[in-house]
């Protein structure tokens, strides 16, 4: 049984999901393609109601999707409280502009008094979706908001840590009354999955994840022919220019760094500062990261939750070990963590050489890296001097230093004076080997569905 739910916390076993058998596949594939022959005709309004029903039952029940998040992965209680509110955030959103978004296109530019074409938004079919546990709701519904309403239908297969995660939001769908097949969750085998992506019922697949997974997908589908979006790692720069506000700019710092953990694809990771401050940011870093207190990820208190799981708090914890023997510089913060639970110290390195192979590393969890640059052009080329390109941020007094920095820094998103986020309104995804595609925003709906011109020409046209 590969989906289980263990409690990060106290890393005990809460629940086993057996695999699905591969009968079991075939018959929920089927209906997923016979459902999209039908969905696919349904209007906007009847997607509409459907979907702003999902996002109400999302609020009205809350505090139940909320704690499954911290039970299966620790998240924060409050935090989980936000992910819920985002997921129907993002639900609401195309409801309300899936219409408007995929509207027939007049190409007036072509017209003329023999043609008048338009480029029309059809759905395309099935998508699969391969989902990570880092943000387990809010994953699902960048992906089910808007190819939902695009008249496309989805199957989901689900990180393995957070099935109880998985099952609830395939149920939310169902209880908001969308049609079985509409959104599908897979308790599927890494085998199954490789058949799934290569099966020709499939028209197109994303998935947020790692480097490795990510290629692996894309390969398999490319072979196919299909369209794939991937978002990957990244290793976000947050660059703090010598004339930034540095008490909010480190509140900021704690926020990028830390939220959700740590465990988010957009934190704050590489913090680039000014050489003139960087003192005094590295000890107001500190300072701040030492009032962290680990515990009870459901007590309101804590404010350093466990990783995700043991293996990953193992993980990060060999990482910061290689980085220290390799010359780096560890200031390690806060009190000893619990030896309970899956549970990593915040650590802020320096003088990580260029040659440390932690230079080039994701860390994923509360383990910051700062660096100190002469000038602009220095913090700039330390930025983009990354395999990734997914988000980052810029801090200033100066807004259009800021802008200028930011049109120079090579990724997908950068903030000025605050670290990456998220909002169903803007465009989501990156560059490099942080993947490809976007999500959210009017960008996100256009990814799977086609594109078509109708030309209307008078017959009699020479």
């Amino acid at each position: 049984m590969a989906y289980i739910t263990t409690n990060p916390y106290t890393n005990e076993v809460v629940a086993r999901f057996p695999d699905l058998e591969d009968a079991q596949v075939e018959v929920l594939l089927a209906q997923a393609v016979d459902t999209f022959e039908k969905w696919s005709r349904t209007s906007f309004a009847e997607r509409r109601a459907i979907m702003k029903k999902a996002a109400s039952l999302l609020r009205e029940q809350a505090d139940h999707y909320a704690s499954l998040l911290t039970l299966e992965m620790g998240k924060l209680a409050r935090e989980a409280q936000g992910e819920v509110k985002l997921s129907a955030d993002i639900l609401d959103y195309y409801a309300d502009n899936a219409e408007r978004f995929l509207a027939p296109v007049p190409l007036k530019e072509a017209e003329n008094k023999h043609m008048r074409p338009m480029i029309v938004s059809d759905p395309i079919g099935v998508l699969l979706a391969v989902e990570p546990w880092n943000f387990p709701y809010y994953q699902l519904a960048r992906v089910a908001g808007p190819q939902l309403m695009a008249g496309n239908t989805v199957m989901v297969k689900h990180s393995s840590i957070v099935p109880q995660c998985a099952a609830a939001f395939d149920k939310l769908f169902h209880d908001a009354g969308a049609p079985a097949g509409a959104y599908t969750n897979l308790f599927a085998t890494r085998d199954q999955l490789n058949h799934l992506i290569e099966d020709p019922r499939i028209a197109a697949v994303c998935l947020t994840g790692g480097e490795r997974s990510g290629g692996h997908v894309a390969a398999r589908a490319g072979k196919s022919l299909k369209k794939t979006t991937l978002e990957l790692g990244g290793a976000d720069a947050f660059i703090v220019l010598d004339d930034a506000d540095l008490d909010k700019t480190v509140k900021w710092a704690v926020w990028g760094r830390l939220n959700n953990g740590g465990q988010c694809c957009v934190a704050s990771k590489r913090f680039i500062v000014a050489e003139s401050i960087a003192d005094e940011f590295i000890a107001k870093f500190k300072a701040a990261l030492d009032k962290l207190v680990a515990g009870d990820p459901r007590d309101p208190a804590t404010t350093l939750p466990p990783m995700s799981s043991q293996s990953a708090a193992d993980e990060l914890n060999e990482q910061v070990r290689q980085a220290v023997a390799n010359g780096a510089r560890p200031h390690y913060c806060g009190a000893e963590t619990p030896k309970k639970g899956a549970f990593v110290r915040a650590t802020i390195l320096t003088d990580v050489a260029r040659d440390n192979p932690a230079y080039f590393q994701e860390f994923f969890g509360p383990v910051a890296m700062v660096f100190r640059v002469g000038s602009d052009e220095e913090a700039i080329a330390l930025a983009n001097d990354s395999e990734f390109g997914l988000g980052g941020s810029v801090f200033t007094r100066d807004e259009k230093r800021g802008v200028e920095v930011a049109r120079q820094v090579r990724t997908g998103m950068v903030f000025i004076n605050h670290p990456t986020w998220t909002a169903p309104e803007l465009p989501f995804g990156g560059i490099k080997k942080s993947g490809y595609g976007r999500e959210l925003s009017g960008l996100g709906i256009d990814e799977f569905v086609n594109k078509k011109l109708i030309n209307v020409v008078d017959i009699d046209a020479p």
